[in-house]
C-alpha cells in the first residue's frame, strides 16, 4: 500500500519544483545559508501541493485513465491497487499538513500555495477542457512556483523572470499536447478534439522563441555577465526538440529529460554556470 500512495503522489514530477529556486540563484541569495533553507521549505511545501493536485486530479480522471493503455497500468487508482477512499484520506491529510506548516513557516508563501492548488483543481474540473486556456494554466502553476520563492527569501524578481518562465513552459505544455495527439489521438484527452498537430506545434515555436528573447532581454539589461549561458539555453531548446521528434518523447517532459544525458548535462551546464558567473560578480 505505501508504495501505491507513494505512486500517487509522483515523486518524480517533484522536480518541477526546482522553479522555486530560481529567485534565489538569480538574486544572488544562494550564498545566504538561511535563505537557501528558506527556499527549500517552500520547494518542499510546493511538492506536497503539488501531490494534492496529483491525487485530485486521479480521483477525478479515474474512470478515463481505466482506458489509457498506460495510465490503466501506472496509476494506483486507474489499476485499483488502490482505492478512492485512501487517496481522499491521503488528500486531506497532506493538505492539513500544508496549511499549518505554510501558516507557521511562510504565511505569505500559504497564499500562494493555496491559490496554486485553487487553480489546478479547476483546472482538474474545468479549464483542462478549454483549448488554449488549459495551456495556459499549466503555465501559470511554474509562474507561481517562481513566486512562492521569491516571497519565501524576501527578493525582488525581474519581470522578465516571470515572462520566461511563462514562455518556457507553454512550450513545454504544448509539445505535450502535440505527442499526446501524435502518439494516443483524440480520445486520450477530450481537449484533444480541439487541437491540430500543426496547431500546437505552432503554439510550441512561439512559446520556445519567446522564452529565448525574453530571456535575452533579461540577461542583456539585468545580468549581462550572464551572456554566454544563452548559447546553452538556446542548445537546451534545440536539443528537447530533437529527442522530442526522434524518440517520440515529450508526453512527459520529466521524463523526456532525464532520459537524454545531453539534455541533463546542459541543464546542470547552466546552472553551474549561472551560479559561478553571479557568485562571481
Amino acid at each position: 500500500m505505501i508504495n501505491n500512495i507513494v505512486q500517487l503522489l509522483r515523486p518524480a514530477h517533484w522536480v518541477k519544483n526546482f522553479f522555486v529556486f530560481i529567485p534565489l540563484v538569480f538574486s544572488g541569495a544562494f550564498i545566504k545559508f538561511d535563505a537557501i533553507i528558506d527556499a527549500s521549505l517552500a520547494a518542499i511545501l510546493f511538492c506536497l501541493a503539488s501531490s494534492v493536485v496529483y491525487i485530485a486530479n486521479d480521483i477525478h480522471d479515474v474512470e478515463s485513465d481505466r482506458r489509457h493503455a498506460n495510465k490503466a497500468r501506472l496509476r494506483p487508482l486507474a489499476s485499483a491497487a488502490l482505492s478512492v477512499k485512501a487517496a481522499l484520506y491521503t488528500l486531506f491529510i497532506m493538505l492539513g499538513i500544508i496549511c499549518v506548516a505554510g501558516f507557521m513557516l511562510f504565511p505569505d508563501v500559504l497564499y500562494v500555495l493555496l491559490g496554486y492548488i485553487a487553480l489546478m483543481l479547476t483546472y482538474t474540473w474545468y479549464l483542462k477542457y478549454q483549448p488554449v486556456l488549459d495551456i495556459f494554466t499549466i503555465a501559470i502553476g511554474f509562474v507561481l512556483r517562481i513566486y512562492a520563492g521569491a516571497i519565501a527569501i524576501d527578493v525582488p524578481v525581474s519581470p522578465w523572470t516571470f515572462v520566461t518562465a511563462l514562455s518556457l513552459a507553454l512550450y513545454l505544455a504544448a509539445i505535450k499536447r502535440r505527442q499526446e495527439l501524435i502518439l494516443h489521438g483524440s480520445e486520450s484527452r477530450e481537449v484533444l478534439n480541439h487541437y491540430t498537430e500543426s496547431l500546437v506545434t505552432r503554439f510550441a515555436e512561439i512559446a520556445a522563441t519567446s522564452a529565448l528573447v525574453f530571456y535575452s532581454i533579461y540577461v542583456l539589461s539585468s545580468r549581462p555577465e550572464l551572456i554566454m549561458t544563452i548559447p546553452i539555453v538556446l542548445f537546451g531548446l534545440f536539443r528537447y526538440w530533437y529527442i522530442v521528434e526522434s524518440f517520440d518523447s515529450g508526453e512527459s517532459p520529466t521524463e523526456a529529460i532525464f532520459k537524454d544525458y545531453q539534455l541533463v548535462l546542459t541543464v546542470l551546464v547552466w546552472i553551474a554556470t549561472t551560479v559561478f558567473l553571479i557568485w562571481k560578480n
